[in-house]
This record gives structure tokens, C-alpha cells and sequence, in this order.
């Protein structure tokens, strides 16, 4: 990697997040599956609101929640994401900018609302996602800043986004330019849901363009097709140049052309809310990748990140990760 004035850059929807604590009978009632997430039109997104207690709100969406953990590490961070000018809008960049990110994407001045996922936690600690998309979607090539991607030892990607034309196109251009660079390009698949629909597509990215893969066990499972973890495994070795595979309590398996590491996961006191789980693991490896540390203490870093974030409601870091480590 090249001397780089920024660690990581993620691009994803920027996403308000409203987090709400409920029971299955309100999942059934709105008609939600449990544990998944479901797209949903604005006038949906604002009957769910209307039915939620009292929530948390903030910055989120899955890259930012990545990219917002790694600025509580110390690293150096940056985001690019589609916002409309409106009052989710603002709040939106207040919140990720007052974490230290770089975030300089103009806001779209009409068309689609900002984002919103409004995520109900269910006592188990499971988290259910009713995601209105809005001006996320609508992130173009246009918003690709050449300099930033250049400037940034990694660039991280979300599979949710792989969905609208345009926004491809931009994840297309991105990686384009860190190659050129010599910088990395790392990936989350994001969702079982996002591999079903672009499977083929996945795999071509995954042999061809991605440096640093992250998936859960379910999501790898998906992309190759295949029925058990350890056939996922090789089916995976020797594409990208690090697949980095989480499997809630029993840890993550790093996979390298070369080598399989174990990791366990970090002890967890009191499990309250998976939201960002996945995420704030992604935001621990990559911090350590970007310092040039082992794999085995990235994903270290990776397993304390995501032990946080579950002991507490929100995808959010509670309390400084360079304090925790």
C-alpha cells in the first residue's frame, strides 16, 4: 500500500438509524420477519415510526457504522454516502462528522427523503430491520472524489448497495482508482438477501477485485453454494486475499491462500442488541490491517469491537476502542 493520509474509506448508504426495543407480537403486528431486514416505501417507513417506543437515533447504516468504530480506534476516517437536504439529512452529517469522519458527499436537493432503518431489538437480543432506502440509493459516479479514494490505505464497500445501477457503477470506479493506487478494497457481503440476488456478481468481485472479503457464516454459505462451513472455506481460499468469516459465539475464521486462522470470539458479559455486530468486527480488522498487524491480532481487535457493541443497544461504540485495547 502506498503512503496514504487516510486508514480506511467506507462507501455505503448513509442511513439514519432508529432503534427500538419490542416484542415478537410487534413484529408480527407490523409484519416483520425476525432477525432479517426488510425494504420498505417512505409511507411504511413512517406508519412503523408511529408505532415504536421510545428509540434511539443516529448515523448508521452499515459502512458508516464500519467506518464510525475505526474513528473510535484513533484511525484515520472518511465516508461517502448520498443524503437528501432535509432534517434526517443534516442529522446524518452533524452525527458522523462530530465522530471526526470526513464526510464531504453533497446532499441531493430533491427527489427522495434521507434514508432511514428502523430496527426493532427483541429481548433475545435479536435485531429485526425495516430499511427505507431514499436518497442512498442514488449515489453516483459523480460522487466518487478520485483524491479521497487515492488518499485511503483501504476502501470498503457494502454489498446493500450492489443494488441500484448507478451506485454499482460508482463501487466499479472506486476500486479502479485504490488499484491504481495501490491500495486495497474490501468487502462486506452485508446479507443472505444481497448474495441471493447477485451471486454470480459477488463471485466475479470476490476473485477479481476484492482484497479483504467479510462474511458471516450464513452470507459464505450463499455465495458458494455449498451446505457446510468447511466446504465454504475452501471454496473461498485463494480469491480474495483475505476472507475474513464470522460466526457469532464461536469466533471467525480467517482464510488466506496460504493459511486458516481461528479466532474465538471475545467473552461478552451481557448480550443486549446484535446490531452492528458484524460492522464493528469489520471496523477491528481493518483497524489492525491498516497498522500492519498480524491477522490473528486483527481479528483480536475485530472480536473486542464487536463484544462491545452488542453488550448495549445501538451499533454504535459506547466507549473509546483505543481505550478498550
Amino acid at each position: 500500500m502506498t503512503d496514504s493520509s487516510i486508514d480506511v474509506l467506507g462507501i455505503g448508504n448513509a442511513i439514519v438509524d432508529v432503534i427500538a426495543r419490542g416484542d415478537d407480537a410487534l413484529l408480527a403486528s407490523l409484519e416483520l420477519e425476525k432477525g432479517s431486514m426488510t425494504l420498505i416505501d417512505e409511507a411504511r417507513a413512517l406508519a412503523i415510526y408511529e408505532r415504536l417506543g421510545a428509540a434511539i437515533e443516529c448515523s448508521g447504516g452499515s459502512a458508516a457504522n464500519t467506518i464510525a468504530g475505526l474513528a473510535s480506534f484513533g484511525a484515520r476516517t472518511a465516508f461517502t454516502g448520498k443524503t437528501r437536504n432535509d432534517q434526517l439529512g443534516d442529522v446524518f452529517g452533524h452525527d458522523i462528522r462530530a465522530l471526526g469522519v470526513n464526510f464531504s458527499t453533497l446532499q441531493k436537493t430533491d427527489g427522495p427523503a434521507t434514508a432511514r432503518c428502523l430496527v426493532v431489538v427483541t429481548p433475545d437480543a435479536q435485531r429485526s430491520m425495516a430499511t427505507y432506502l431514499g436518497a442512498s440509493v442514488s449515489l453516483a459516479p459523480a460522487d466518487i472524489d478520485p483524491e479521497l479514494v487515492a488518499a485511503a490505505k483501504v476502501t470498503y464497500l457494502e454489498g446493500y448497495l450492489w443494488d441500484p445501477p448507478q451506485a454499482k457503477e460508482a463501487f466499479l470506479v472506486a476500486m479502479d482508482i485504490a488499484h491504481a493506487a495501490g491500495n486495497k478494497v474490501a468487502l462486506s457481503l452485508s446479507d443472505a438477501f444481497c448474495v441471493d440476488r447477485y451471486r454470480a456478481e459477488f463471485r466475479n468481485l470476490v476473485d477479481k477485485h476484492i482484497d479483504v472479503l467479510f462474511a458471516n457464516e450464513q452470507e459464505i454459505l450463499s455465495l458458494y453454494e455449498v451446505a457446510g462451513f468447511e466446504a465454504a472455506v475452501a471454496a473461498v481460499r485463494g480469491s480474495a486475499d483475505v476472507a475474513v468469516l464470522t460466526r457469532g459465539d464461536k469466533g471467525a475464521v480467517i482464510v488466506t491462500e496460504n493459511d486458516v486462522l481461528a479466532v474465538p470470539a471475545a467473552a461478552v458479559a451481557n448480550l443486549v442488541d446484535t446490531t452492528g455486530a458484524g460492522d464493528l468486527y469489520a471496523a477491528g480488522f481493518l483497524h489492525g490491517l491498516t497498522r500492519g498487524l498480524p491477522l490473528g491480532e486483527c481479528g483480536r481487535l475485530a472480536g473486542l469491537a464487536a463484544a462491545e457493541v452488542i453488550s448495549h443497544y445501538g451499533a454504535r461504540p459506547e466507549i473509546s476502542l483505543k481505550t478498550l485495547v
